[in-house]
């Protein structure tokens, strides 16, 4: 038993420890009420209860585990005790002699038990270079997280060093604890981003920082790379609204990224025409110095010395700056340049009106509208009920920066004209005429208006983004009526089991002959493109769709495309109509596609616009019933992922839900997602950039875009929910969170004992974590793992015999395949607990688990896509 010698001075009363043990009875027979009443006459009875507090606290080790404990239950009871009866508080020396044993307490009691200690005993009234002293003195040990904790608590943040705080938490990859550190002072979180952006600059040795932490526990050196940094950089100047331009060495790595991005686009998959281009380059590169260098350098690799040198050019890039070769053309090609991107437009030209989609109506029935009278006239048109409206929006690609994006173009189609409303424009003019309603207002009444049909493609998608520009609309999709989201019909029409057909004949996919030199050969059509393919005979051409939606004046060719991408609905919708049954469709097409019920888009927009919505215009969600428009609910045993190397957490989300995950390492390009998927036919998850790549070098449907502003566990109750993958109770943690590995070999804790005890105590192999397993679970799987569950090698049994191809030499020990148990790194505490009767060691990488209390939190944290049916061991 451990007492403060302060526990001494009490003559009289009741002893704390003798009512300690009453309470651990009733604690024990879990006599709620009994235990209460007993806590609080105790108290009564105590000389002076705040020291009888440290006493039972001192004297039982119960509260120093997660969750609520005994020492828990006791302390708040006090708490609430002392503000009916404030008179026992202590001040003076009495007082400091408590804050003393109290804060020895602190450095070992979880997070719950803090703010109850530190109201009782008045911690924050305490000298604060004291508690400044003894948070060091936490730190000196390498208790880092609890001198974390406890300066949150006691809000000493502004008196510390920061990165000397922060930093051994970054280390053992706790960013969220980062975060709540920083979280409310804007000056600390200034300085964490400017420490952050300072190890992400170039020139900069990560080992220099991971070197003085070499043994630091749970030590995550993995975790700790550019690319980690970069991202909690982006997610903390997202969290706490702080200026970017505060970490240019990480914005100056995104834009080089995005640079990078628009060379494949162009130069590789020749998917990008040379306006937009040259557009984007422009608007990423600005007066960046350090990037328009790497330009030329691109340029060079690309192209060549000329096309470098007229970008040099005007970049205004000085002499010094350029690589050898590029000074010595810039006075010869700007005239050659300009003859050769004429004759280039006029072929492309050529070959789009014989390869491509052609808008049938008149250059001149496309009405560009800047100004609210213009609009009037469009509205009058617009609002005639029985017609049928094409609708679709444009903005500005965001390349994955922070950020919605901000709808610049809203395209309205009729029979005979269409009509581009240039809201940005808009806006200004109702900011200065006071008309700030108006067009709102006009928007959501043909939304709403059932009379009149609204055609769209991932109509949710564009109601989300309308929202985000205009906040007046963001219960536009509420109220929708008469909406038609050819998505829809498109995953109907892909599901058919007959030939594309048009007029009766099949339609053929262009052949690379017919594409022209500027294009090169090209990608497969798919989304609204292989739509207008399949229904009128040629794709939509949709190069100008990265383009900068809002630079103005737009090109000639942004207007057309605009223009198209809205009337192809028309022609598409009528076609459908008149002969559904040519395309595999129900007879009584319309009737089912127009739906009168609200729009209810997703709460982040994807940037491939993955909505899928049902005829009705309601998202689907997953159903146990196969539907037209929703996949039919799977297991996580049928569903295998390969996760993009942003999105471990992710990754390890899905394992514990039971998901095979591949995860690709830090260092791996994200192309390797793409041959892992093609090969073992796993679904690509990714996010921002890298999936305008992946998503073209797999089938449509296997690569999916995770929003990357959520979090690991947001962003799984996505890819579930979309996917329509159901779990149950059997799936939790029926795969290693190490390996991937679905085979287990349970021992029980005696045999483990003796495997424990006849190893010899090897240092570092930290194999051991918490099972949070229902216990008939590995039951299922190890008689399948090896060849080994048979009469002559029984060494992968289940049962609770002394597993006889286990192999011990020394401090090993090894199934009769080769893997080593990794039995030393478990606590010998674990042993000892009587609730844990069995471990369950990985057949593949040797990890031990045990039964503990994260199975219940993990069932609480997927509750929504959790099937419970029939899981009776709960």
């Amino acid at each position: 038993m451990n007492q403060d010698s302060d526990s001494s001075d009490q003559p009289t009363g009741q002893d704390p420890l003798l009512l300690l043990k009453t309470l651990q009875l009733l604690w024990t027979k879990k006599e709620m009420k009994k235990l209460k009443e007993e806590i609080r006459r105790g108290f009564a009875g105590l000389e002076d209860p705040l020291a009888g507090l440290l006493d039972m606290l001192e004297s039982s080790s119960d509260w120093k585990g997660k969750g609520h404990s005994l020492g828990y239950y006791i302390t708040t009871e006090l708490q609430l005790w002392i503000k009916e009866h404030p008179a026992v508080q202590q001040s003076g020396i009495k007082l400091k002699k408590l804050q003393a044993r109290v804060l020895r307490i602190l450095a070992q009691c979880p997070a719950n038990l803090l703010g109850p200690l530190i109201s009782i005993y008045q911690l924050h009234t305490a000298d604060r270079n004291y508690l400044l002293g003894h948070v060091s003195h936490l730190y000196h040990k390498g208790d880092y997280k609890e001198a974390a904790l406890l300066s949150i608590k006691l809000k000493l943040q502004p008196d510390q060093d920061v990165e000397k705080m922060c930093t051994p938490l970054l280390l053992q990859d706790k960013t969220n604890l980062v975060e709540d550190y920083v979280g409310e002072y804007p000056e600390l979180q200034s300085k964490l981003l400017q420490i952050l952006d300072m190890w992400c600059e170039p020139g900069f040795n990560i080992r220099d920082i991971t070197r003085q932490y070499q043994g630091l526990s749970r030590y995550k050196p993995d975790k700790f790379n550019r690319k980690m940094l970069s991202k909690l950089v982006f997610r903390l100047l997202d969290r706490f609204n702080v200026d970017p331009a505060l970490c240019p060495n990480v914005i100056n790595q995104r834009h080089l990224r995005t640079l990078n991005y628009l060379f494949y686009k162009r130069f590789v998959e020749k998917t990008m025409t040379q306006e937009n281009w040259t557009d984007h380059v422009q608007s990423t590169v600005g007066e960046n110095r350090w990037l328009q260098g790497h330009l030329i350098q691109l340029l060079i690799s690309y192209c060549d010395l000329k096309t470098a040198a007229r970008w040099a050019q005007c970049c205004n890039l000085p002499k010094e700056m350029l690589p050898y070769g590029v000074a010595d053309e810039l006075q010869k090609l700007q005239i050659q340049e300009r003859v050769e991107e004429a004759t280039k437009a006029d072929n492309y030209e050529e070959s789009k009106k014989k390869d491509y989609y052609q808008l049938p109506i008149p250059r001149a029935n496309i009405h560009f509208l800047q100004t609210w009278e213009e609009t009037l006239q469009c509205w009058e048109k617009v609002l005639r009920p029985g017609q049928v409206v094409g609708i679709d929006m444009e903005w500005r690609p965001s390349f994955g920066m922070v950020g919605k994006p901000r709808v610049s173009l809203l395209q309205i189609a009729l029979n005979d004209e269409v009509f581009l409303l240039d809201l940005p424009r808009l806006l200004e003019h109702a900011e200065t005429e006071g008309g700030k309603e108006k067009l709102p207002h006009f928007i959501q009444m043909l939304y709403s208006d059932a009379a009149i049909t609204k055609l769209g493609y991932g109509m949710s998608g564009d109601l989300s983004s309308l929202a985000a520009t205009w906040p007046a609309l963001k219960d536009t999709d509420k109220q929708a009526q008469g909406v038609v989201d050819l998505l829809t019909v498109d995953k109907q029409l892909q599901k058919s089991s007959i030939d594309w057909k048009k007029g009766g004949r099949k339609v053929d996919v262009l052949s690379p002959e017919q594409n022209n030199e500027d294009r090169g050969f090209r990608q497969p059509e798919k989304g609204l493109s292989l739509l207008v393919q399949h229904v009128l005979g040629k794709p939509l051409d949709k190069t100008e769709q990265l383009s900068n939606w809002e630079k103005r004046p737009l090109r000639e060719e942004q207007i057309l495309y605009a223009a198209s991408d809205a009337y192809c609905l028309l022609e598409i919708y009528e076609k459908l109509c008149k002969d559904p049954a040519s395309f595999g469709l129900s007879s009584d097409l319309t009737a089912s596609l127009v739906g009168k019920s609200s729009i209810k888009p997703r709460a982040k927009k994807q940037l491939n616009k993955q909505e899928v919505l049902s005829p009705s215009g309601q998202q689907c969600k997953g159903s146990k019933k196969e539907t037209s428009c929703c996949p039919a609910p799977i297991s996580p045993k049928e569903f295998s992922v390969v996760c993009d190397n942003m999105l471990q957490g992710l990754g390890r989300y899905l394992r514990c839900l039971g998901v095979d995950v591949q995860m690709l390492e830090n260092e791996d390009d994200h192309r390797k997602a793409a041959e892992i998927a093609r090969q073992e036919g796993r679904v690509i998850l990714t996010s921002g950039l890298p999936y305008q790549t992946l998503q073209s070098q797999v089938a449509e449907g296997r690569c999916f875009s995770v929003n990357c502003s959520e979090k690991a566990k947001e962003q799984a109750l996505q890819v579930l929910k979309h996917f329509n993958v159901q779990v149950s109770l059997a799936d939790i943690f029926s795969r290693c969170q190490v390996c991937n590995c679905d085979k287990y070999l349970k021992i029980s804790r005696e045999r483990m004992r003796q495997l424990v005890e006849g190893s010899r105590q090897a240092p570092g192999d930290g194999g051991a974590g918490c099972l949070a397993r229902s216990k008939e679970k590995p039951s299922q799987s190890c008689d399948a793992a090896m060849p080994a569950c048979n009469a002559a090698q029984p060494g992968y049994t289940l049962h609770s015999e002394w597993p006889e191809g286990l192999d011990q030499c020394g401090a090993s020990i090894a199934l009769a395949g080769g893997t080593v148990l990794q039995v030393a790194a478990i606590p010998p505490g674990v042993l000892d607990k009587p609730v844990v009767t069995d471990f369950y060691c990985c057949t593949r990488c040797g990890k031990v688990f045990w039964e503990g209390s994260h199975f219940g939190r993990v069932v609480s944290q997927f509750q929504d896509v959790l099937v419970t049916a029939g899981d009776e061991h709960l």
